[in-house]
């Protein structure tokens, strides 16, 4: 008996021994084990804050606008008019960097009679637009006297910005959000409860101008000297949303 006992103690050490070893799953921590009823009042604010900023740098489209007989004529005619206007605005100071063409087209030009006839064709008109940065906003309006009088007859618009906004932009950052943590503070007092944290924060940003000035205004501000342009102001606005956990 005593050896058959020996067998059976050493088969069971060797059963305990092969046998797996189970991990223990970490206990989850509490905040994840709490119920939502339990986790705080969340509170779902957005705010939207404006800087207006005076404008450092404008753009302005514009181009010329040929008519001929044949599309060739058109075409270079159009191209001779444009080659004096790059002249002119490389003489304003205006890096190359800073124009791009914008549209280029040629299209037949109809005449269409009154009495409903059939259409007879009149010739070829050919456009050029190009956009130019123009980095010294006073300079702007003898910028627009020059390209004129080297040939353009037609001005898009005109809309200004700023070359760095990331100023702006922080600036609205920090007054939208002391005015979320002061609203937040604010529903938290009036429900008996304080601001614990911020659960989330997200941002959209926007820039906005004066509308583009058009054609015709443009043509019109001509002065005795520069044509007068008004720059404005240009404004950057934040929204931030946020949700706070109130306790």
């Amino acid at each position: 008996m005593k050896r058959m006992f020996a067998v059976s103690a050493a088969a069971l050490a060797l059963m305990t021994a092969a046998a797996p070893v189970m991990a223990q799953t970490p206990e989850a921590p509490k905040a994840e084990r709490m119920a939502p009823h339990q986790m705080g009042t969340l509170l779902t604010l957005s705010e939207t804050a404006e800087v207006r900023s005076t404008p450092d740098v404008a753009f302005i489209t514009f181009g010329v606008v040929t008519e001929a007989k044949t599309a060739e004529e058109a075409m270079k005619l159009n191209a001779q008019k444009m080659n004096s206007v790059f002249a002119a605005v490389k003489a304003q100071g205006i890096a190359d960097k800073n124009v791009q063409t914008t549209g280029l087209s040629l299209n037949a030009v109809y005449d269409y009679p009154q009495n409903g006839g059939t259409p007879t064709l009149r010739g070829y008109q050919a456009s050029n637009r190009i956009s130019v940065r123009v980095e010294e906003v006073k300079k702007l309006g003898g910028a627009i006297d020059a390209v004129v009088k080297a040939g353009i007859n037609q001005i898009d618009g005109i809309s200004f910005g700023l070359k760095d906004p990331s100023a702006a932009e922080d600036k609205a950052r920090i007054e939208a959000t002391k005015t979320l943590m002061a609203r937040a503070e604010l529903y938290a007092k009036s429900l008996g409860k304080t601001v614990k944290r911020i659960k989330s924060l997200n941002e959209n940003a926007a820039m906005s101008a004066p509308p583009p000035m058009p054609m015709v205004r443009a043509m019109a501000m001509k002065a005795e000297s520069d044509t007068a342009i008004a720059g404005g102001e240009v404004s950057t606005a934040m929204t931030l949303n946020a949700e706070f956990v109130l306790e």
